[in-house]
């Protein structure tokens, strides 16, 4: 089902709307962008698109401020763009609360450049803007039409791993009079993987639809709402980012085990082999969790880590034995995207703190394994052997302030046991913190996945021993998925 993706347009710490993106064309809908923002949560949005206006113009980001404001003021995932034209102005919008940025002239005037951001940022972090007149990429706020033919221009960057393309036909922006359905129907023929955002002029909640039914897996929306044509509680539709399916490889002397509440463990297979096996067949994400206790298997589990990134085009987190930032840099050299840090830093929760001030707050998972223990949840550290004193909200809590990316939440109660995820802990987690949640423990059957996302309230679903022995297939558990309403990419 369609993402539905609100938009606020920016010119002068105005929400405005532009037509075909005439800056002399502009209507003012709101002075408050920020309360504009809090309208959409309220709504239960959970995705946002913010377009620097005149960031495009001046080709440098100009309201990094309103992001800023908005981000703190919300708890919206937001993708930014207008004006990215340098590394700093990239980090600048990570640094007030973006989620993921847009980048499109430079891709068209400086391709080695942009190649190299998507390489250093991650391909889940760049959306590829792709505006189009006449079949042509328009560049610089949508002032100058570039000699790029659309189609060359994304067969280029897919070839490099782009996953999302936000695609604007110019010549409908704002002009109410629908969306370019041939154009995005023929994009998703060619490249049926890929997450394209369509934009441009949606008029009604049945383009939205239209779109729906063409497999467009995501839509960016604006003026057909602020002039009141879309009714939102109408649209039997899910809103913000799609669920994520994550099979998780516990990893011990180079080869993947799967036990039952954290001991008795049995060999599931090789885990490059099984990491591109799952890659190939759907899974959003990978976990890698290495268990091996001795320096000579953390080189060991350091080798698999570079051959599972020359193997797989899906992001990837890596656990196990990361108590500084040495290690970080090692296994994030080595080819991961992201580190999930567990027992380490809540004997130490200045690593948190060190990891996200050096690599951002994208590349740290915390990871919580905790039991419930006579009605209250506790964590546990060394593999679940020990108990702490730290509740499960009140660490997760520190966990977001010190810069945490994700938090990854394992109920040892649950683990294993295929009895469904700890819904109601989950839940509790989602409704108090701003960043994703990912469950953890207890997958049996498909109907468990559901749960989570719909009960638990999670923004994604990481299991094992039912993927890596064969009794859920990822294809068939997201088509299940979607067929009960939950938001998947196929």
């Amino acid at each position: 089902m369609i993402e539905l993706i609100p938009a606020i347009d920016i010119i002068h710490g105005q929400c405005v709307r532009l037509t075909k993106g005439d800056y002399d064309a502009k209507k003012v809908y709101s002075n408050d962008p920020v309360e504009v923002a809090r309208r959409f949560e309220e709504l239960g949005f959970r995705r946002l698109h913010i377009v620097d206006l005149d960031g495009a113009k001046s080709k440098h980001i100009v309201n990094d401020r309103v992001l800023r404001a908005i981000t703190q003021a919300t708890r919206l995932t937001v993708d930014f763009g207008g004006g990215i034209k340098t590394e700093e102005d990239i980090r600048k919008a990570f640094d007030a609360g973006a989620a993921m940025v847009t980048v499109g002239s430079i891709a068209v005037t400086h391709p080695e450049l942009f190649l190299s951001w998507l390489e250093q940022f991650g391909a889940d972090r760049l959306i590829l803007g792709a505006d189009v007149r006449n079949g042509k990429v328009s560049i610089n706020g949508w002032k100058e039409d570039s000699t790029e033919d659309l189609t060359t221009f994304l067969k280029k960057y897919i070839r490099h791993g782009v996953k999302n393309v936000l695609c604007t036909e110019i010549s409908k922006d704002g002009t109410l009079q629908g969306p370019a359905f041939e154009l995005y129907r023929d994009i998703m023929r060619a490249y049926p993987q890929l997450h394209l955002i369509a934009s441009g002029g949606v008029s009604s909640a049945d383009d939205i639809r239209q779109l729906d039914r063409e497999g467009i897996p995501a839509v960016v929306f604006g003026k057909a709402f602020y002039e009141g044509r879309i009714d939102i509680s109408r649209l039997d539709l899910p809103r913000g980012l799609a669920k994520r399916i994550i099979p998780c490889l516990d990893v011990k002397d180079g080869m993947t085990v799967k036990g039952t509440n954290f001991v008795n463990l049995r060999q599931a297979g090789d885990p490059v082999e099984l990491g591109k096996a799952y890659s190939d067949a759907g899974a959003d994400e990978l976990v890698f969790l290495d268990i091996t206790a001795s320096a000579e298997g953390r080189k060991t589990f350091t080798d698999m880590v570079t051959k599972v990134a020359q193997e797989i085009n899906i992001p990837f987190t890596v656990g196990g034995g990361i108590n500084e930032l040495s290690d970080v840099e090692r296994l994030l050299y080595a080819g991961a995207d992201k580190v999930s840090v567990n027992s380490a830093a809540i004997k130490r929760p200045e690593l948190i703190s060190e990891i996200t001030r050096k690599f951002g707050s994208q590349v740290c998972v915390c990871a919580i394994d905790a039991r419930c223990d006579g009605g209250e949840w506790y964590c546990y550290v060394k593999g679940g052997r020990e108990r702490t004193p730290l509740r499960l909200l009140d660490w997760a809590h520190e966990a977001q302030e010190r810069g945490a990316g994700e938090i990854l939440f394992t109920s040892m109660n649950h683990d294993g046991v295929k009895d469904g995820f700890a819904n109601e802990a989950l839940a509790q987690l989602a409704d108090s913190l701003s960043i994703p949640i990912i469950a953890s423990g207890g997958a049996g059957k498909m109907e468990h996945f559901r749960d989570a996302f719909l009960y638990g309230k999670a923004d994604a679903a990481l299991a094992a021993s039912v993927f890596h022995f064969g009794e859920i297939g990822i294809p068939q558990l997201k088509k299940y998925l979607r067929q009960e309403g939950i938001n998947v990419r196929i």
